[in-house]
C-alpha cells in the first residue's frame, strides 16, 4: 500500500504476530513502527492475515 505495510512475522514458538509499519520521506525511506500488535500470536499465517485485516481499515480494504 505505498507508504504503508504489514509484516507477519513467525515467532520461535511457530506461532504468528503482525506489526504495521509506514515510509516517510522524513525519514529517509526507513520503515517506521506504528503499531505494535505481537502481544497476540496465531496459530497460522492466514489467521494472522485475518486478525490484521480486522485490526487496521487500510490493510483491510487491500485484501478485498
Amino acid at each position: 500500500h505505498g507508504s504503508r505495510c504489514v509484516d507477519i512475522l513467525q515467532r520461535e514458538d511457530g506461532s504468528f504476530v503482525f506489526k504495521e509499519f509506514r515510509q516517510d520521506p522524513e525519514d529517509a525511506g526507513r520503515w517506521t513502527l506504528v503499531a505494535d500488535y505481537s502481544q497476540t500470536g496465531y496459530a497460522t499465517r492466514d489467521a494472522a492475515l485475518a486478525a490484521a485485516a480486522a485490526a487496521i481499515a487500510w490493510f483491510r480494504a487491500t485484501c478485498k
